[in-house]
């Protein structure tokens, strides 16, 4: 009875060892006595007892580790870098599970491999740029790190799935020396804009200021040409009216130096109506008005109308027909 008790108790143990649940995303290294035998994938498995040994168990699934590291530029400015590293393995072929399993000692070694790799990837790169540019490079340091780590990651079974640069900074001085580099920069664009504005308006302001007067020179061309019309127009009309006027007196017989006093009653009553003010000195006596018809008699001669002149001076000398 108690032997079989014993071989029962055996039997659950040998069962019990020759049971290997796999989780779901990962696969086990199956050895024996030390060398390489198989790969069980996801679920229940079962290997000899004591014979086969469960080496490793790998995660097929993605991975993450953070990474911060200094790198130097060309003119000797520190950049200070912050990144985000994806990767997986390759794939579940077997010879890809080999590798993971057996290139490095344990998964620290791998870490550290794969760390300083990227970070002496990414500084020989920044090392050839300036500080200017390595803000717009962004995009270009992680395809430079992929292009050398794809064929070195998969000889060691593992896939690079993506690199993130999620942080790019300077040393505190350099920070604000190219803030004060920005600064000054919008400044001169803000003061080359202002004074492109200010060029604008003044020139605008010429141009409107000429357009202006060559307007006003042009009207005030026009208006004189209007006024020397009138003038003429005027003077004709005078002319005209005085020889008319002469012309009926002469046929009444009356002495047509009426006319000019007519004028200059009407010149009178013009300066009464239209004065603003001013105090005109007139004799009128006798012999001021005869000293005055003569005045004007003489005015009346010097008169640039020929035909007005002549009628006048028929009128002043009546001749019968």
């Amino acid at each position: 009875m108690n032997f079989l008790i014993i071989i029962l108790v055996l039997a659950l143990i040998v069962i019990y060892l020759s049971v290997v649940i796999v989780q779901q995303g990962t696969v086990a290294v199956i050895t024996i006595f030390g060398k390489y035998a198989r790969v069980m994938g996801p679920g229940l498995n079962f290997k000899i007892p004591f014979v086969e040994v469960i080496y490793r168990r790998i995660s097929i699934q993605n991975r993450s580790v953070e990474l911060a590291f200094q790198a130097i530029t060309a003119d000797q400015a520190n950049v200070n870098f912050k990144a985000m590293l994806v990767y997986s393995v390759l794939n579940q072929q077997e010879e890809t599970i080999k590798n993971v399993a057996f290139k490095f000692i344990d998964e620290a070694s791998f870490m550290q491999a794969l760390i300083r790799t990227i970070e002496g990837s990414i500084r020989s790169f920044v090392a050839t740029k300036r500080q200017s540019e390595i803000l717009a490079l962004r995009s270009e340091i992680i395809e430079h790190v992929k292009s050398q780590l794809d064929s070195l990651l998969e000889s060691w079974g593992y896939h690079l799935t993506d690199l993130q640069l999620n942080d790019i900074a300077f040393d505190e001085v350099i920070m604000r020396s190219m803030a004060q580099v920005v600064a000054s920069s919008n400044l001169k664009a803000a003061a080359e804009n202002e004074g492109q504005a200010l060029l604008i308006t003044k020139t605008k302001a010429a141009e409107a200021e000429g357009n202006a007067i060559q307007i006003s020179a042009e009207a005030e061309k026009t208006a004189s040409q209007l006024r020397g019309q009138g003038v003429a127009l005027f003077r004709e009309e005078v002319a005209k009216g005085m020889a008319e006027s002469a012309k009926v007196m002469n046929e009444a017989k009356l002495d047509a130096s009426l006319i000019l006093f007519s004028i200059w009653t009407e010149a009178i009553k013009h300066f009464a109506e239209n004065g603003k003010g001013n105090v005109i000195f007139l004799d009128g006596s006798t012999e001021g008005m005869e000293k005055t018809m003569k005045q004007l008699l003489a005015v009346e001669k010097l008169n640039t109308v020929p035909e007005a002149s002549s009628i006048v001076t028929s009128a002043s000398n009546p001749r019968k027909p």
